[in-house]
């Protein structure tokens, strides 16, 4: 019987990559300096790399699931080759009911349950605070970025870190909860 894994799940806009609102054109695809090598890092210490996104431009009709799929992998190209383990997107709008939209938990669950996650022993690290009330509601520690729109949030992350390339350090010399 194998033991449960750590992940450290991320947002992606704002997060690890810039900030552009209702990205629907590979084009404005920037992942932020840094970001590939800290990934590694994760890796490195057999840590997952998964994202969580709230894509509700989808479900809004702003933009298509294609066109997000490309600017998806636009991101992945960028981050590098098997960086990042999985991704989950959410296309639901705002006011719709949904257990998948942050902050409700339901993509960090589906990921926890498809990878065998041990949740305590994770993070979240996203730059809004409906990211950091998804990793609380989801049982993980939190760290708030500030990038994106993260110097703005009012809220009560167990970490805040500059950017990703920090949070990821703090992540790496934090004991196991």
């Amino acid at each position: 019987m194998s033991r449960p894994r750590r992940a450290v799940f991320f947002d992606r806009d704002g997060t690890l990559m810039e900030e552009v609102e209702y990205c629907s054109d590979p084009a404005r695809v920037r992942v932020f300096p840094g970001v590939a090598d800290a990934l590694q890092k994760l890796k490195d210490a057999g840590m997952l790399a998964i994202v969580i996104t709230n894509q509700s431009g989808i479900g809004r009709g702003w933009f298509t699931e294609a066109a997000y799929q490309a600017v998806e992998a636009e991101f992945l190209r960028q981050v590098g080759e098997g960086l990042i383990d999985a991704s989950y997107f959410c296309s639901d709008a705002p006011g719709m009911p949904s257990g998948r939209r942050k902050p409700q938990p339901g993509m960090v669950l589906e990921a926890a349950a498809d990878f065998d996650i041990d949740l305590a022993q994770s993070f979240f690290i996203g730059d809004k605070a409906a990211d950091i009330e998804c990793g609380r509601r989801a049982g993980t520690r939190t760290i708030l970025v500030l990038t994106g729109y993260g110097a703005a949030q009012d809220c009560r992350p167990d970490y805040t870190a500059r950017n990703v390339v920090e949070a990821v350090e703090i992540v790496l010399s934090s004991r196991p909860a």
